[in-house]
C-alpha cells in the first residue's frame, strides 16, 4: 500500500465505497434498505472494535474515572448522526438512483466548506451546485432499480421525491457528522470516538433493520453479503484514505474526492441498470466542480480534509469530503 500513488489510494476507496453501495443496491428487494443498513452497520462496528479493542477499553475506563460525560454525550451524538446518515442514504438510493442520491449527499460537505470560508468567490460554488441540484430534479428524477414496495412514497411525497428528501436529510447529518468528528477528534485519541459511535449507529438503527428484514437477516448469504458491504464502505476505504492523507495536502485529496458522485453514476448504470439522461450528467459535472472548487478554497483556509472513515487527517479538524476523518466513516453512498 505504501508504494501505490496516492491519487491511486483515493481513487481506489471511492471505486471500493460505490462498489459497497451498489451491493448493498442489490440486496434492497430481499431485505429492504433499512436491513440492508442494519448490516452495513453491525459488521463496521463489529470489525472496527475488534481492531480498536485496546483504545475503546481505554477511552471507556478514563471516562468513567474522569466522569467525562460530556465526552460520551459528544460521541453518542456522533453515533446517532452516523446511523441517520447511512439510514437516510440508503433510503434515498433505493427510490432514485445511486449517481442522484449520492450527488445530493454531497450538499453536506459543500455547505461546510462554504460556510467555514471568508472568500466571496465560494457563493459561486453555491449558484453552480443549486444549478446542478435544480437540472437533477427538474421533470422527476428516474426511479431507482430493485426497491420494490418496500421503498415507496412517505408522507404523501412521491418515490422520486421521497428519494430526494432522504437524500436531502443524509446532506444534513453529513454536514452535522463532519462538525461533530471535530469535537470528537478533540475528545478521543486514535480511533475510539469512532468506534464508540458506529457502535450507537448500530445500535440505533437495529429496530428499523429487524422489522424491516426479520428472519432474512440471518440467511448466511445475507450475513456474508452484509460483511462484504461493512468492508467496502467502511474499512477499506479508511484505510486508504488515510493512508493517501499522509503524503499529499489536504485540498487536492478532496478535490480527487470530489470525483465521488460521477463513479456512483457509473456503478449505478454497470451495478443496478440506472441509466442517466445526458441533463442529469451535466448536473452531476456541475456539482462536482462546485464541491473541487470550494474544497480547494477551504485548503487554502487551513482545514484538513475528512476522512471517508471519519477523522480528520494529519491531525487537523474535518473539512470537505464519503460518505459511510478521526478515523471516521463516510456516507454509505457512500
Amino acid at each position: 500500500m505504501r508504494s501505490a500513488p496516492p491519487s491511486i489510494l483515493v481513487f481506489a476507496g471511492i471505486i471500493s465505497v460505490q462498489l459497497g453501495a451498489g451491493l448493498a443496491g442489490r440486496m434492497f428487494s430481499q431485505l429492504g434498505p433499512a436491513g440492508v443498513t442494519g448490516l452495513r452497520l453491525w459488521w463496521a462496528a463489529v470489525i472496527m472494535a475488534v481492531f480498536g479493542s485496546r483504545a475503546l477499553a481505554a477511552a471507556v475506563r478514563a471516562m468513567i474515572a474522569g466522569r467525562a460525560w460530556k465526552d460520551m454525550a459528544i460521541a453518542v451524538a456522533f453515533g446517532v448522526v452516523l446511523g441517520a446518515m447511512n439510514f437516510s442514504i440508503y433510503q434515498s438510493f433505493a427510490r432514485i438512483p445511486l449517481g442522484v442520491a449520492v450527488t445530493i449527499e454531497f450538499l453536506g460537505p459543500l455547505g461546510v466548506a462554504v460556510a467555514s470560508s471568508r472568500r466571496v468567490l465560494d457563493l459561486a460554488w453555491v449558484i453552480l451546485a443549486a444549478a446542478g441540484v435544480l437540472l437533477l430534479t427538474r421533470g422527476g428524477v428516474p426511479l431507482a432499480h430493485g426497491g420494490g414496495s418496500l421503498s415507496g412514497p412517505v408522507a404523501g411525497l412521491s418515490t422520486e421525491a421521497t428519494g430526494i428528501a432522504f437524500g436531502l436529510i443524509a446532506a444534513t447529518c453529513w454536514a452535522a457528522y463532519i462538525l461533530l468528528s471535530r469535537s470528537t477528534g478533540r475528545r478521543f485519541t486514535g480511533s475510539s470516538g469512532l468506534v464508540i459511535a458506529m457502535i450507537v449507529a448500530a445500535v440505533l438503527v437495529t429496530g428499523p433493520s429487524v422489522a424491516a428484514a426479520g428472519h432474512a437477516l440471518l440467511r448466511p448469504a445475507a450475513i456474508a453479503e452484509g460483511l462484504a458491504i461493512g468492508l467496502l464502505s467502511s474499512v477499506v476505504p479508511y484505510r486508504l484514505e488515510l493512508e493517501a492523507l499522509r503524503r499529499v495536502p489536504a485540498g487536492i485529496f478532496g478535490i480527487w474526492m470530489s470525483l465521488e458522485p460521477a463513479v456512483a453514476a457509473l456503478v449505478g448504470l454497470l451495478m443496478l441498470g440506472e441509466a442517466l439522461i445526458a441533463r442529469q450528467w451535466l448536473a452531476i459535472a456541475l456539482v462536482i466542480i462546485a464541491c473541487a472548487g470550494a474544497s480547494r478554497g477551504s485548503a487554502e483556509d487551513g482545514p484538513a480534509a475528512t476522512l471517508r472513515g471519519g477523522g480528520t487527517g494529519q491531525g487537523a479538524d474535518s473539512g470537505m469530503a464519503d460518505a459511510d476523518r478521526q478515523p471516521v466513516p463516510p456516507p454509505p453512498g457512500g
